[in-house]
């Protein structure tokens, strides 16, 4: 039995954690650590748990007890979390935040995504789990990437669901502006971009292209919509374009080619991502979706711990999609 730990756990994804780890068959939560909530039970804040667990927060971090520890934090959380705390060197840690996604001298991270790094993720003590906006588009361009084939910007247009905003309520979250209405932000300059270049050079070292990526909120809890624009040779069938995708996700355990057109409500709730290709002459439209929370955050992030102690990678995450 796998021994887990999960540190900040009064946020979305952290409930998401608990309600897959909670019926996980090869893990047992032994604690759930946030310090404002010290005492409170889990299901008064993840009120979904009710009846599935009963048991409290605490301010203690009892590395002795776990094997793995789940970061839940904030961004930049992380790294200042692991200057004020010793863990202990046998406990593997799956950071959720941003903090350790881009290679740099020091930094022994592995970038948690599977259909990309599944063999280093099985040797790795320590993963950082993926961006969900990056998620969602690197599975739309990764095939490409494998095939040279990203030689020009990249157009990119995604929309993601409230909860990608954090439990905090701020302005553009209330439901009083958000119902009825789409916005964007970041347009150019999301903080995901660097970790989506970093994947697809890991593919394709000369790609140098810029990534254009507008970013929207729309008027929906969970799920991101992404749709990327690619030049490529006019002359190229799409058959072979597509067939490079199938190749890709032949063995990937949640990654799924769709041969016909896609919609968000089919992964919602599931830690599924699919993908589908059209081809107008010289241009590729390539649709890709996840749900934000799953494959976007706490599933892969479970993914990634089955992973790393060697279990069936589905395992804990054979969650079904409603369909309508």
């Amino acid at each position: 039995m796998i021994r887990v730990g999960i540190i900040g756990g009064a946020g979305y994804t952290a409930g998401e954690l608990c309600r897959i780890l909670l019926n996980h068959p090869s893990a047992e939560i032994k604690f759930i650590n946030s310090s404002s909530n010290a005492g409170n039970k889990i299901a008064d804040i993840h009120e979904g748990l009710y009846g599935d667990t009963d048991m409290e927060f605490t301010d203690r971090l009892p590395f002795d007890e776990v094997d793995v520890i789940f970061f839940c934090f904030g961004h930049g959380k992380s790294e200042e979390f692991l200057r004020e705390h010793d863990v202990p060197a046998h406990v593997k840690i799956i950071d959720l935040a941003q903090d350790f996604r881009l290679a740099a001298p020091g930094n022994d991270y592995i970038y948690g995504l599977p259909e990309l790094n599944r063999d280093a993720i099985m040797q790795a003590a320590h993963v950082a789990n993926p961006g969900c906006f990056a998620t969602c588009i690197q599975l739309g361009l990764l095939p490409l990437a494998k095939a040279g084939l990203l030689t020009a910007d990249i157009a990119v247009n995604a929309i993601t669901g409230s909860t990608g905003a954090g439990v905090k309520p701020g302005a553009t979250t209330h439901f009083s502006w958000r119902n009825n209405n789409m916005s964007i932000y970041k347009a150019f300059n999301h903080q995901h971009v660097p970790e989506i270049k970093q994947s697809l050079r890991q593919l394709q070292p000369g790609f140098n292209s810029a990534v254009d990526f507008i970013p929207y909120r729309g008027d929906f809890a969970r799920g991101i919509f992404a749709t990327e624009v690619v030049r490529v040779d006019s002359q190229m069938p799409v058959e072979d374009i597509i067939a490079l995708y199938k190749d890709f996700y032949k063995d990937a355990a949640f990654t799924h080619y769709a041969d016909k057109a896609i919609d968000m409500k089919q992964v919602v709730n599931t830690n599924k991502a699919l993908v589908h290709v059209d081809k107008f002459d010289d241009k590729l439209l390539i649709t890709s979706t996840i749900d934000n929370l799953l494959k976007g955050a706490s599933g892969q992030a479970v993914q990634n711990m089955n992973l790393m102690f060697g279990i069936n990678e589905t395992a804990g995450l054979k969650l079904k999609s409603s369909g309508f």
